[in-house]
C-alpha cells in the first residue's frame, strides 16, 4: 500500500484522557487498572474504568445518542485539540471527501442493559425513550461521529471482536486508494457493560488480579475501556520530518479456527503479520518493536508468542500494554495504534506493567519496562474471537 500519513492522534483509557496522561504513565511503567466497582458488577477482578465518563453532556442535537459509549467518545474526541483538526482536514478536502471508519465491539448495549431494567411489568416492553438504532447499535458510533464533524463521505462500522479497531485502519486505506475519498477518520471506542464482564468471567477469562501479560503465571484478562482516534491523510509533495509518522501496511486474515479460542500454533496470527510486511514492502528485519495483542490468557500468549517467533525470531523487541490498561477489546487495535504511534514519536519502547517472569513457553525477547531506543518501523497485533486477526505497520520518518 501506499504510506498514508497519520496527522494526528489522541487516546484515552483508564491511564487517562489524552497523549501526555499516556506518554508519562509509559514512561513511568504505571498500570491504570483496579478492583471493580462499575456499576452493579459482582465480580473478583480488575478493570481499567475511565474517569468522569458519567459526566460528559452530549449537544443537544445529538441528545438521541447519549449512552456511555458515546459520552467516551466524545470525551476522547475533545483530548488533544483532535476535534479541531478533524474539523480542520474536513474544511481542507471537503465534507465528502472525509470518511468515518470506527470499530466497536458492544457499542451502547449498557444503554440496553439499563432499559431491560425499566421493562414494562405487564408486557415486558422496553420504555420508549430507549432508542436502539442511535445508542446499542454497533454503526451508532460512527454516526454520532458523523453528525458531530460534519462528515459526509463513507461511513461504516467493523465489530469483529478485539480486532475491529485494527481492522478500520485497512479498511481507510483501501478507500483512500480507489479514491473514494482523500482522508478518514479511525478508531476505536468501547466502554464497560455487564455482558462483557459476566460474559467473559463465564468463559473463565477474567483475571482476580491485574493482569500479566505473557507471565509465567499470569490467570486471564483484565477488561478495560477506551477510546482512540487517528486522521489518516494521503500524503503531500512536501519532504516529511524524521517524526512525521505514517500508516505503511495493513494485514487481514481469518483462520476460524474456533469461536473464541485461538490457532494453538498461531496460523491466523503468523499470516496477518506476513501480509502487513508485504503491504509495507518491508521484511521482518525491519520492525524494531512489536506489540503484541498480548492478553494474559494461558492460550493467547503462547499461540501469539509462536507466530511472532516464527516471523520475526527471537530477536526483536515485543512487549504488550495491556497490562497498563486493560483489554479494551474493539477499541484495543486503535489504542495500541496511537500507543505504537507514541513510542515512535518519542523513540521509547513500552514496557509491560504486571509482568514479572516471562514464561519460558513464549520464545520472545520480552520488554519487561519502558526504556529510550531507535525505532523506525513498529507492528501491532489485534486478534479477536473467531479468527479474525489483524496487523498493522506504522512509521517514523519520510516515507514518501
Amino acid at each position: 500500500m501506499k504510506p498514508l500519513l497519520l496527522s494526528a492522534c489522541t487516546v484515552t483509557t483508564c491511564l487517562g484522557v489524552g497523549l501526555n496522561a499516556h506518554r508519562e504513565a509509559l514512561r513511568e511503567n504505571r498500570s491504570g487498572l483496579a478492583p471493580c466497582a462499575f456499576e452493579t458488577v459482582d465480580l473478583p477482578t480488575w478493570v481499567g474504568e475511565v474517569a468522569g465518563v458519567d459526566d460528559v453532556v452530549l449537544p443537544e442535537a445529538l441528545a438521541a445518542y447519549d449512552c456511555r459509549n458515546h459520552r467516551l467518545a466524545m470525551l476522547a474526541l475533545q483530548a488533544d485539540g483532535f476535534d479541531e483538526r478533524m474539523r480542520e482536514a474536513v474544511a481542507r478536502h471537503g465534507a465528502s471527501r472525509v470518511g468515518v471508519f470506527m470499530g466497536t465491539s458492544t457499542s451502547g448495549i449498557l444503554q440496553t442493559e439499563l432499559a431491560y431494567r425499566r421493562r414494562d411489568p405487564s408486557t415486558g416492553a422496553l420504555p420508549a425513550d430507549f432508542g436502539y438504532a442511535t445508542t446499542h447499535n454497533p454503526y451508532a458510533l460512527a454516526e454520532f461521529l458523523r453528525q458531530h464533524l460534519g462528515i459526509t463521505g463513507q461511513s461504516t462500522a467493523i465489530s469483529t471482536a478485539c480486532s475491529s479497531s485494527a481492522k478500520v485502519f485497512a479498511a481507510a486505506a483501501r478507500q483512500i486508494e480507489l479514491g473514494t475519498i482523500d482522508a478518514a477518520l479511525v478508531g476505536g471506542v468501547d466502554s464497560l457493560c455487564l455482558t462483557t464482564m459476566y460474559g467473559f468471567a463465564s468463559l473463565e477469562l477474567t483475571s482476580r488480579e491485574p493482569c500479566r501479560p505473557c507471565d509465567a503465571g499470569r490467570n486471564g484478562i483484565s477488561i478495560g475501556e477506551g477510546a482512540a482516534y487517528a486522521l489518516l491523510e494521503r500524503a503531500g509533495s512536501a519532504g516529511a520530518a524524521a517524526d512525521t509518522l505514517w500508516l505503511l501496511g495493513a494485514g487481514e486474515s481469518s483462520d476460524a479456527h474456533h469461536m473464541s479460542a485461538p490457532h494453538p500454533e498461531g496460523l491466523g496470527a503468523r499470516l496477518a503479520m506476513q501480509a502487513a510486511l508485504r503491504s509495507a514492502g518491508l521484511g521482518a528485519s525491519d520492525i524494531d518493536y512489536v506489540n503484541l495483542h498480548g492478553t494474559a490468557t494461558p492460550a493467547n500468549d503462547v499461540s501469539e508468542g509462536k507466530a511472532v517467533a516464527a516471523v520475526f525470531g527471537e530477536g526483536v523487541i515485543c512487549s504488550s500494554t495491556k497490562g497498563a490498561t486493560g483489554h479494551t477489546l474493539g477499541a484495543a487495535g486503535a489504542v495500541e495504534s496511537v500507543l505504537c504511534a507514541l513510542a515512535l514519536s518519542e523513540q521509547f519502547l513500552p514496557g509491560s506493567p504486571g509482568t514479572r517472569e516471562l514464561d519460558p513457553a513464549i520464545p520472545l525477547r520480552y520488554q519487561l519496562r519502558g526504556a529510550p531506543a531507535t525505532l523506525r518501523h513498529v507492528l501491532t497485533n489485534s486478534f479477536g474471537f473467531g479468527g479474525s486477526n489483524c496487523s498493522l505497520v506504522l512509521g517514523a520518518g519520510d516515507f514518501q
